[in-house]
Order: structure tokens, then C-alpha cells, then sequence
């Protein structure tokens, strides 16, 4: 798991579809979806993953289902993103089969040390900074606390909270994957634009011969 990461947030699209935004972030090289939504239906959860799947199909570009196993079992997503109080890893897992990717959101140290057994796909490590899209969550990692869990984990990292294109070359050279954003595309007044930015800093962070070294 490696690039850019959408997490999709409705209410954040301006008024826009939220196929839209997708697809023109899909047209920017990003490196996956996730799509959430903490308050739609059952039925219009599973709309919106089954309005997606064929813009992400056509591309390579998997869609993970935040939170809810039955939607992504429904829609036929690539995986889902478990919290810490969602549905177990192994029940999960046993569910949805060994092809699926399934990540897991970690917000304290016990979270981290919990999931070095788990044969998780990659940990979205939540928040890195203060983010007003997300509350429910712990104190912010800052990119001390990211490296810190690069020396130690053996899993793929997601880094989410407050990154945007001044802040993810950063999250790369601290030991992140990935960079997920929300507002930094959902709410761009050029979805695009704003994707291609960020797409190109991950990129050039992830080509850097410092941040080879460094994952080496």
C-alpha cells in the first residue's frame, strides 16, 4: 500500500457527487479508496460502493469499505478498514477470505504492539496532527511518533490526520506508506489539481534515494 489515499467524506464535496471528486482524483494516479460513511443507511452505504466499484475497477484501484464487513461483502469491495471497536481482524478476515485487504486504524501504542500479530494488510496510523474531519480519535502522533512506529512495525503504514501537499513529503521521510487524506481533495475547489499535487509529492518522497536509504 503506497501513495495516495482518498478517504471519501460527503458532506465534505461541496455540494459535488461524490462520484465526481473520485473520478477525477482516479484520473490524478491515486492509490486507493476508502470510502466512509458514518451516517448514510445501509442502502445508500451500499449505493455509494456500488456507484464507485466500476470508476475504481476500470482503473486497478481498490475500493476498501470503512468499518462495515457486510457492505463490503454486498458490494464484492477489494477489503475493508476496521477501527478499534469494529468487528475483530480474524472474524473479519474469516469472513471476507485471504485475498482481501483489510487495515486497521491504531491510536495508542497498545493498538501498535496488538496488531504486530495480526496479519493485517497495513496500519492506518490515526491522526498524525490535529484534523477537525475526525474526533473520536487519541492524541495526535506527530511524525516523531510515525517513525517511531516505522522501527517497529512490521506492516504497511497509512498515515492520516491534517496531511495535505505541504506536509506529505514529510509523512514519507517519517516512515509512512501512504498518505490518506479527506478534506485535501473532497473539499478542493479543482479535485484534480489538488490529487496530481499530492500524487507527485508521495511519489518524489517514495523515489528519493534519502527515503530509500532510510526503508533500507
Amino acid at each position: 500500500m503506497k501513495g495516495v489515499y482518498l478517504v471519501t467524506d460527503r458532506p465534505l464535496c461541496l455540494g459535488r457527487a461524490l462520484t465526481s471528486i473520485v473520478a477525477e482524483a482516479v484520473r490524478a494516479g491515486i492509490a486507493c479508496v476508502q470510502l466512509r460513511e458514518k451516517t448514510a443507511s445501509t442502502r445508500e452505504f451500499l449505493d455509494q460502493a456500488l456507484a464507485l466499484k466500476p470508476i475504481l475497477a476500470s482503473a486497478g484501484i481498490p475500493l476498501i469499505i470503512n468499518d462495515r464487513v457486510d457492505i463490503a461483502l454486498a458490494a464484492d469491495a477489494d477489503g475493508v478498514h476496521l477501527g478499534q471497536t469494529d468487528m475483530p481482524y480474524d472474524t473479519a478476515r474469516r469472513m471476507l477470505g485471504p485475498d482481501a485487504i483489510i487495515g486497521l486504524s491504531v491510536e495508542t501504542w497498545e493498538d501498535v504492539s496488538a496488531a504486530q500479530d495480526l496479519d493485517v494488510d497495513y496500519l492506518g496510523v490515526s491522526p498524525i496532527f490535529v484534523t477537525p474531519t475526525k474526533t473520536d480519535t487519541g492524541s495526535p502522533w506527530g511524525l516523531d511518533g510515525l517513525a517511531e512506529i516505522r522501527a517497529y512495525s512490521r506492516h504497511a503504514l497509512v498515515a492520516i490526520g491534517g496531511l495535505n501537499k505541504d506536509n506529505a513529503a514529510d509523512i514519507i521521510r517519517a516512515g509512512g506508506d501512504a498518505v490518506a487524506v479527506v478534506s485535501a481533495i473532497c473539499s478542493a475547489d479543482d479535485p484534480f489539481t489538488a490529487a496530481r499535487n499530492l500524487v507527485h509529492c508521495v511519489e518524489s518522497a517514495l523515489d528519493s534515494p534519502a527515503d530509500k536509504e532510510t526503508h533500507s
